[in-house]
């Protein structure tokens, strides 16, 4: 049963998040700005990225309820296709692109592993904005989260392989650290401490904001020569990569008849993508540069998903407005069983 001070701490949490995600772009793009011109200063901030994801995971952990879960049970078949959309349509697109733009190697490494990635936790809250299936949402970021250890290694090593040596092994063991473990013991601590983690549920967005805020000061800062060259081309595959991956997604939803709020929720899934953990492994196991279109996925999807929010509720506001001239209609019309 939901209590009054349950209620009251979701509506914080959704304040709270919503807030975040419109500031997030912002700060975003600040801690790009600060790390491109202070790269030196900032490079030693690498060292604790893998810290800082794992945060943000314990953090997405702590969001995450049983019945989150329980929807695979009763609703499987939109959480199957939208992890398997997740897995299917964003690393043949990033394959796609490299081979289009014809990327140098550690550049379209990275482009890859963007594209392997699991969803990203902010299309929860982009999901909320946009009146999609936020239940449908967090339910598919939580499983594409957790399949991750095996998913993202794998498909990396497929498409990535022929241009960089991938350890998937070493990799598949690098998410259990910085995202498996974390996210199972914020799910822990929620179910033995829940009173308590309702208290600071508000202040998790804010962690999440900070914790990829400082993976894009460490990423950026130790590939700010490559970003003043190659940065214009990785932001046009960044974008391409990403607004692809929502028309494909909701095309997907759409395909096998979903309604719209789901089909926008695919779509919002399927298009943003966990780019901090992908700019995290590529430091790790690749050239710095590889990092790269990570750090620009995470200040991009965040002002596209944003945008994207907006347009659907203005379709919403349009349909209304629309339907209410017709209903009238026909409420005027005489009945013809009368």
């Amino acid at each position: 049963m939901t209590t009054p001070a349950s209620r009251t701490g979701a509506s914080a949490e959704g304040r709270s998040a919503r807030t975040a995600v419109t500031v997030f772009p912002l700060l975003i793009l600040a801690a790009f700005g600060v790390a491109v011109l202070a790269p030196a200063q900032l490079s030693p901030l690498s060292a604790g990225t893998d810290c800082a994801l794992g945060i943000i995971m314990f953090g997405m952990g702590l969001t995450l309820t049983p019945p989150d879960f329980a929807l695979v049970a009763r609703r499987p078949l939109p959480v199957l296709v939208g992890v398997i959309a997740q897995f299917a349509i964003m690393p043949t697109l990033a394959w796609l692109l490299v081979e289009g733009f014809r990327l140098a190697p550690a550049l379209a490494a990275g482009v890859i592993l963007v594209g392997c990635a699991p969803g990203g936790t902010s299309s929860n809250v982009i999901s909320y904005l946009a009146r999609g299936d936020v239940a449908l949402s967090v339910t598919m970021t939580s499983i594409s989260t957790l399949l991750a250890p095996v998913m993202t290694p794998l498909l990396t090593r497929w498409l990535a392989g022929q241009y960089m040596p991938v350890d998937a092994g070493s990799m598949a063991r690098s998410i259990v650290a910085m995202v498996l473990v974390p996210v199972v013991g914020g799910l822990l601590v929620r179910l033995l401490f829940g009173r308590a983690v309702e208290r600071i549920l508000p202040a998790m967005p804010w962690i999440s904001v900070l914790g990829i805020c400082y993976v894009v000061l460490a990423v950026v800062s130790a590939s700010a020569s490559t970003i003043l060259s190659a940065g214009p081309l990785v932001l046009l595959v960044v974008a391409c990569h990403n607004i692809l991956g929502y028309l494909l997604g909701y095309g997907a939803g759409r395909l096998l008849g979903r309604d719209a709020p789901v089909a926008r929720t695919i779509s919002i899934e399927v298009g943003m993508q966990n780019s901090g953990l992908a700019a995290t492994l590529a430091a790790a196991y690749f050239p710095p540069e590889a990092a790269l279109p990570g750090a620009v996925f995470s200040i991009w999807h965040n002002l596209s998903g944003a945008v994207l929010a907006m347009l659907y509720r203005r379709r919403d506001t349009a349909a209304t407005l629309m339907d209410g001239p017709a209903r009238a209609d026909a409420a005027s019309e005489p009945d013809a069983t009368a």
